[in-house]
This record gives structure tokens, sequence and C-alpha cells, in this order.
């Protein structure tokens, strides 16, 4: 897929880091990153994003240095955050109901996933089994400007000791932070001025406010104006109808997300016809089915338009999940041939936000 990215004139290639998921591949960014600049010519590869609950700031960087040391200046390391669940009743406040903003669907939150006991005891349980320990983590900030500080002149701690390497040093790496809302991780990479991925495909109903709690905070740092991306579920085919087929067992996908089964494979059309929603089940994924960007090649480019134009966002990612591994191919071709014909479309080259 990477290697037919690059020859169809996409910018990046990125990964996402899920563990113990059945149906991703994806668990270890870095290393898929390292074989896919191997294999491609001119696509920047990175992680959206390297979890810090997982990871460290430092071992994060010293990854991708090592990637951008061997292949240059087309890493993008991106952070991002796992928070512990939140009890009912308990939280940021509720976004506002579903609306069209300029086009743009911005669906309504869906219902609180933690209401569920069993789910939060099988992530509690995930977590064991990775490790994670990390219910001290320092605030993200300090674990930004530490990752900052040793791709940049070196790190030194509150002993005054110096800390850093040659690896790191310059390593030509952008840093970026994922967010899903107005909380911490938005507002902290808005302080440091650092670029921030909005994650519309995952928590489309807090989007806006994602993107405006960054843009509020901003302060000139690695970027002298603040740059978004905005990310998006996408399914392209040759019709309106032909996509809308092709999208069907993306509900049933999500769901498997939503409940806390971890990305399954993608359901067959015969699993799809066969399973049993109930109302519980369809709205727990409806604002991922209104933000689910389907359609002909058209359609598509100008709904992307509409999210870009809305966030405010110099860049797209898209990502596609369709049971065939052609039809996902497809789409992403038809979709670059559209968004490279489309004359109104116009987004600049990425500031290089190097630490």
């Amino acid at each position: 897929m990477a290697r037919a990215a690059d020859g169809w004139g996409y910018r990046g290639y990125w990964l996402a880091e899920h563990h113990l998921s059945p149906g991703v591949s994806s668990a270890t960014p870095a290393v898929l990153a390292a074989l896919i600049a191997s294999s491609t010519r001119r696509l920047r590869v990175g992680s959206a994003a390297s979890l810090l609950a997982v990871t460290t700031p430092a071992v994060a960087a010293e990854q991708w240095a090592t990637i951008a040391r061997a292949v240059g200046d087309r890493v993008d390391l991106g952070f991002g955050r796992v928070h512990a669940p939140t009890p009912p009743g308990e939280g940021r406040p509720a976004a506002p109901g579903s609306r069209v903003v300029d086009g743009l669907p911005v669906p309504a939150a869906p219902p609180s996933p933690w209401r569920d006991p069993a789910l939060v005891e099988t992530l509690r349980a995930t977590a064991r089994v990775l490790g994670v320990h990390r219910t001290d983590a320092p605030p993200l900030r300090d674990e930004l400007r530490l990752a900052l500080d040793l791709l940049g002149r070196g790190h030194t701690d509150a002993e005054g000791r110096p800390h850093g390497s040659s690896l790191l040093s310059g390593a030509p790496v952008s840093v970026h932070v994922l967010a899903s809302s107005g909380g911490e991780s938005a507002r902290v990479a808005g302080e440091l001025g650092l670029p921030l991925v909005a994650n519309y495909h995952v928590a489309p109903a807090s989007v806006l406010e994602t993107v405006a709690a960054y843009r509020d905070a901003f302060r000139p740092g690695v970027l002298p104006a603040p740059r978004v991306a905005v990310s998006a579920d996408v399914v392209v085919a040759g019709t309106d109808a032909a996509a809308r087929e092709l999208a069907r067992p993306y509900a049933q996908w999500v769901l498997g997300v939503r409940r806390g089964t971890g990305a399954t494979p993608v359901p067959s059309p015969e699993q799809v016809d066969a399973f049993d929603w109930t109302p519980q089940d369809r709205a727990l994924v409806a604002d991922r089915l209104e933000a689910h960007v389907v359609g002909s090649p058209e359609q598509v480019v100008t709904r992307l338009e509409a999210l870009a134009r809305v966030a405010g966002a110099e860049e797209v990612l898209v990502t596609t999940a369709t049971y065939r591994a052609a039809d996902r191919f497809r789409s992403y071709d038809l979709l670059a041939q559209a968004w490279r014909d489309r004359p109104t479309v116009h987004l600049p080259e990425p500031a290089r936000a190097t630490a």
C-alpha cells in the first residue's frame, strides 16, 4: 500500500499504534515506518501517534531519530496519550448535538463507553498485559519538552545533569501532537508551538473544540504559526451506490472497537448481513457513521474540502477500512486522482516542524 501511495502522489504514510488488536498489524509504528521508508522514494513516514502510556518520550525519540538518520528529512513523530476511563457523570462537558457547519457534518457525541464495567475491566486487563503502569505519568508538556530537547541540543535534568546523544541531537524529525478533544493534548501542542492533528475520524463530535483549543493556546515555538492536519475515514468507489456497498462493514467494525474487543478484521458481506443490531449498538456508532466520508470521487473530495475548510487544516489524513484489500487500494487511487485533478483543491506544502 505504501509503495502504491508513493506512486499515486500522497505526501506521507502514517501509522497508528494499536496493541493486541486482532485485525491490526500496526503495533510497532517505528518498525513499520522504517520498512516503508526503505521501500519508497519520497513519502514522509510517521506515527499518529506513538502512545506515551506505552513508551517514553526518550525511547520514541531514539526510534524515530534512527529512521531519520537512515532516510533523511521525511520522518514525522506524532505523540498521543491514552487517558484512563472516566467514571459515569465525570469528565468534560458534553459537546453540542448533531449539526452541519459549512457543509461539514459534526455529529453528537456517542454514549460514554465507560459506563460498561466489563469494558473498563477489559481495557485494564490489556494494560496489565502490555505492562502499562504509568499511573503517575508526568504532565504532557514535560514529556513533549523532553522529546524536543533530546532532538535538539540535549536535555538537562532537574539535578543539572545533561542527557543526549549524537543520534538524537539535530536529527531531522518533525514532531506533532494527536488530539481528540479540546483538553490537555490540544492545549499543550499550542503552548509549545507544535503542529496539531485533530482526530475527526475517531472523535468527530469534538473536532471543532479540539482545533479551537489549540489555536487559542498557540504560542510561536517549533512553528511560527498554527498548523493543523485533520483525519477522516473514507471510502471511494466509482459511484455513490458502489461506495455505500463497500462501506457496509464499517459500522460493525467500529462497534468492535467501541466495545473494547479491538479492531477486528473487517467483516465480510455475509457477516454484515447476519449481524443482529440492538438500539444500543446503533447509538454507539452513530457519530462515526455520520462522519464517514463515503461516495464517488467528486462527492468525497467535496466532503474533504469542507472538513479542511471548517477545521482550518493544511493537510488531510485519510484511512480506509473495506473487506477486500483490492477495494481499499482502488479507493485510495480514485481519491488521489480526484484530489489532484480538482483545481480548487490547494493545500500548501507542510512546514518542517523539526525540533
